[in-house]
């Protein structure tokens, strides 16, 4: 962390600065400041397969909306995920819409752009699971799941790309209650990684 910009009585310390109310308005880009404002270099994140053996990890397929990509930042966040592979046409992480809606959590959650496909398949063939919600999967709290492995997240429209989708290896549906009861065609991504990423952890 290089600065933080902070109003009067909020934070002490060297790499404070303190600032009047007039000048946190212009430092921000929200439409009412808050009371401190946190200067960063963007960080820059080495990936290897290997490096997901071992955990749980999201990867978001053409996530386009900054909210939702920065409420899915902030859900890893919580459910202690540290890695979210990105396809690189979705919304920039340091996106000022994506950060704000972070409240922090990319400051600990490390997010990487690469080609989808490849790392996927590569990670299937090294035994590393690969989940991936599906209108056609199988029922989520009906499935076994392991603690670690990937699980794919697909763009608000479209879903799962078809190169993607061809790389998982569990199909998983997070059903309707009751069952048979019509209802909205599908879920938020934001809030679908929530209940998966809950699911998960609760195993």
């Amino acid at each position: 962390m290089r600065k933080i910009f902070a109003l009067e009585g909020v934070f002490n310390g060297p790499e404070v600065e303190t600032v009047a109310p007039r000048d946190m308005e212009r430092l921000s880009l929200l439409k009412t400041a808050g009371n401190s404002l946190a200067l960063v270099e963007i960080p820059h994140y080495s990936l290897e397969t290997r490096h997901l053996a071992d955990r749980l990890t999201l990867a978001l397929d053409d996530v386009q909306n900054p909210g939702n990509l920065g409420t899915i930042i902030r859900l890893a966040d919580w459910f202690g995920i540290g890695n979210i592979v990105c396809s690189p046409s979705t919304a920039d992480c340091f996106n000022p819409k994506v950060v704000q809606a972070t409240m922090g959590a990319i400051l600990r959650v490390r997010v990487h752009y690469t080609p989808l496909a490849p790392l996927l398949h590569e990670a299937a063939t090294h035994g590393i699971p690969v989940y991936g919600t599906f209108l056609e999967g199988t029922n989520i709290y009906r499935t076994e799941l392991t603690p670690t492995g990937i699980v794919v997240m697909g763009n608000e429209g479209r879903g799962v790309t078809p190169e993607v989708a061809a790389t998982v290896t569990h199909k998983l549906l997070i059903p309707p209650y009751p069952a048979d009861r019509r209802t909205t065609e599908s879920l938020n991504v934001a809030m679908a990684t929530g209940i998966v990423c809950s699911e998960f952890r609760r195993r």
